[in-house]
């Protein structure tokens, strides 16, 4: 399984908001398209975590595919008043705002 982890800032009042606009989401077929298996949303002292799992390897590519589908840039522009880049000098897309993974460990069957 492959998962990536984006870091953000989200004003803490807002989970409410945010889990509302991806369950909505994740109800479509969209999910589905970029190949995700589960999707996690964290909050921590104004911070935003979105740790998204996939079966294959190519979850980004599937997810660079999806960018130009109207719910995608929908989720995109709903998000805004609530999610802030965590870094605005460098973002420009969620790949800016991804989390390096540098350990890894799992139960073995």
């Amino acid at each position: 399984m492959h998962s990536t982890l984006i870091v953000a800032r989200m004003h803490p009042e807002s989970g409410a908001d945010v889990a509302k606009l991806f369950s909505e989401f994740d109800s479509t077929e969209m999910p589905h398209r970029m190949g995700t298996r589960r999707r996690q949303l964290f909050q921590y002292r104004g911070l935003y975590f979105h740790l998204q799992e996939f079966d294959t390897d190519n979850g980004g590519e599937l997810i660079e595919q999806a960018k130009t589908d109207p719910r995608f840039v929908a989720i995109s522009e709903d998000l805004k008043p609530f999610i802030e880049a965590y870094d605005p000098k460098t973002w420009r897309s969620p790949s800016d705002a991804m989390a390096s993974r540098f350990y890894h460990w799992e139960a073995s069957a």
